[in-house]
């Protein structure tokens, strides 16, 4: 099939790219001129695993292009799916600006039947928008558009492998013709039918499950699904400050609960709460969206409000510890918001280090790909090129993302360069008797 994907950012430059990999062709488009060159050169403009190796054999063998005009991408193309940004408004609310205008540029510049899929994270009603922009900006009487959503359900990290290889895939529809070509399009993937560059043994798992509903359902889903994900790590920090208050282990109550099949393993790990540019925006604008409806989604308004306070404590923590922060060296392992990512935006690590300097501190820092960016975010923060050197002389160090590669330190070694041998594990990353073991003052969340 003729694809166009609009936006090269994290969600349209996986799903083009994965799209090519199965077998489409397909052509990237962003009005961001520096992206697309850097993209025609051979680069990518993120870091994500095995990304860069699909990009490259795609653009070799002819499946996938990239231009900065939305006239050549979409000429040829019978599905154009929108995954341009919907960053949150000061009142929380999704800003649909972006949106709007390419749906309306999909209506002017178009000659033959499109198929528009929403793949942004847009709130509900947002197709019905589209649908509409279409009709009076595109030349209806004489071309045919159908309208879909198709939520996006990516990981940063681990996005490629999500993809290929997802829990479901979600349409929304109205149209029959609009669900038979998005069957034709997912077909390989629910099948298993291609070449897998991920898992070998992935046409043994079984079909994926292709779930078609409506447009609104479909819109639903995906905020509903990120809010009850952040729902449970608020809820497991909850859970981890009363085990501080009682004593007990949140690592060894996670598990307990996580044997339950109906609550499941995943996400109940207590630490200095969710970021990233998912799930703190798609809440609230789940608020928000609740709101406008009449409907006070004030379970959610808690779940943001504890993420919130997950900082704050971290900062009570050292400073009960170190009594005074202002001059003291502190060391921070991790800058993105999750390993495996370069990504920082609404990073627990960035609000925290932006506290420290606040209090006085000085801040330290190592991240294994996320230094560059953070420095965009922190232009006066001080970026060393190791772990080692982030701990030579600290009075105390945050653990604050769960990189593998901390797990794999000589920790001796860091406890002699010390000042202090004071981690605080804002990840639970090591094991507790261990480090004491070996000498540190060791502090966990929830342990």
């Amino acid at each position: 099939m003729q694809i166009c994907v609009v936006g090269t950012g994290y969600v349209g430059l996986v799903t083009g790219t994965c799209l090519a990999e199965i077998g489409h062709h397909v052509v990237g488009v962003d009005d961001d001129r520096r992206k697309i060159d850097t993209l025609k050169a051979g680069g990518i403009p993120i870091y994500e695993p095995g990304l860069d190796e699909l990009v490259a054999r795609n653009r070799q063998e002819g499946r996938l292009a990239f231009t900065a005009e939305l006239k050549e991408g979409i000429e040829a193309a019978t599905v154009v799916f929108i995954c341009v940004g919907t960053p949150p408004l000061e009142d929380g609310d999704a800003d649909l600006s972006a949106v709007e205008k390419v749906a309306r540029r999909i209506g002017e510049l178009s000659s033959s039947y499109k198929l528009v899929v929403e793949k942004s994270t847009v709130p509900v009603h947002t197709g019905m928008w589209i649908e509409k922009t279409l009709m009076v900006y595109g030349h209806r009487e004489q071309i045919e558009f159908d309208v879909a959503s198709n939520p996006e359900f990516l990981r940063e990290g681990t996005a490629v492998s999500d993809f290929l290889h997802p829990d479901r895939i979600v349409v929304g529809v109205e149209h029959p013709r609009a669900e038979r070509l998005l069957l034709e399009l997912y077909e390989p993937i629910v099948n298993r039918t291609f070449t897998c560059p991920v898992h070998t043994n992935c046409r043994d798992a079984g079909p994926v499950p292709f779930l078609v509903t409506d447009i609104r359902s479909a819109e639903l889903i995906k905020h509903a699904s990120n809010s009850f994900l952040a729902t449970k790590i608020s809820f497991i920090n909850s859970v981890a400050d009363l085990c501080e208050l009682v004593g007990a282990d949140v690592e060894l109550v996670a598990a307990g609960m996580g044997l339950d099949r109906r609550i499941g393993r995943a996400f109940l790990n207590a630490g200095l709460g969710f970021g990233g540019f998912c799930f703190p925006k798609d809440l609230q604008a789940f608020v928000k969206i609740a709101e406008k409806c009449g409907h006070d989604f004030r379970l959610l308004r808690e779940v943001d409000r504890i993420n919130q306070a997950r900082i704050r404590q971290m900062i009570r923590k050292l400073r009960d510890q170190l009594w005074i922060l202002k001059d003291k060296v502190i060391g921070v392992w991790g800058l993105s918001f999750k390993p495996d990512t370069d990504d920082v935006r609404y990073s627990p690590a960035i609000a925290l280090i932006k506290q420290l300097l606040t209090e006085g501190a000085v801040v330290r820092a190592y991240d294994p790909k996320a230094m560059e960016k953070a420095r965009e975010a922190l232009p006066s923060l001080v970026c060393c090129q190791n772990p080692y050197e982030v701990a030579s002389g600290a009075d105390a160090l945050v653990v604050a993302t769960e990189w593998r590669e901390f797990e794999s330190l000589d920790l001796m070694q860091v406890k002699g360069m010390m000042q202090r041998p004071l981690i605080l594990d804002g990840r639970n990353l090591f094991d507790r008797e261990k480090m004491r073991s070996m000498g540190f003052e060791y502090l966990g969340v929830g342990r």
